[in-house]
């Protein structure tokens, strides 16, 4: 018994140095790369902040979208629900900042946060100044609001509908 799990665990440790096996080369300019991408099923290598972030759950949804505004900018409309009656909405310009992106929310001065896309999750700070309690009615917010990504493409995010003040559906990045 000693010797059998002697031998598997000198067979388990010569596995242990194996090298990894090599990444193959994605072919950027096959046609059906190009189309997933244009699509957006897949992302393209570029740093990007274009698309959607969507989640839903029991007492609502979450949402956003984010459309190009110029060289290197951005601009998005957000909506995060907290049961009947209690949601925030924002909408403001983004750029590139280090690793992240830096949000500036419109109608709140001096209202910005660096967020950060981790695994395809779009991920606000767990505090934001204190500017930012404009955005949200009562005690809601959205620090540490989390967005996983639903897509890559600027068409989706054209045509993704949210909630206005009213109640009525209308489309913020379509315009």
């Amino acid at each position: 018994m000693r010797r059998a799990s002697a031998a598997l665990l000198i067979l388990l440790l010569a596995g242990c140095g194996r090298p990894a096996p090599e990444a193959k080369a994605v072919d950027e300019d096959n046609p059906l790369e190009l189309a997933a991408r244009e699509r957006g099923i897949v992302r393209s290598e570029s740093a990007d902040l274009t698309g959607v972030f969507e989640r839903r759950h029991d007492i609502g949804r979450d949402a956003m979208c984010v459309v190009p505004d110029g060289a290197g900018r951005w601009r998005f409309a957000l909506t995060a629900s907290y049961g009947p009656g209690l949601s925030c909405e924002a909408r403001g310009s983004a750029v590139r900042e280090g690793q992240g992106w830096r949000l500036d929310f419109a109608g709140a001065e001096g209202c910005s946060a660096v967020v950060h896309e981790d695994e395809d999750e779009l991920r606000l700070p767990g505090r934001l100044p204190p500017q930012c309690e404009k955005l949200c009615p009562n005690r809601a917010s959205l620090s540490g609001l989390r967005l996983p990504r639903a897509s890559w493409a600027a068409a989706d995010a054209r045509h993704l509908q949210m909630k206005d003040k009213d109640g009525n559906m209308a489309t913020p990045c379509g315009s």
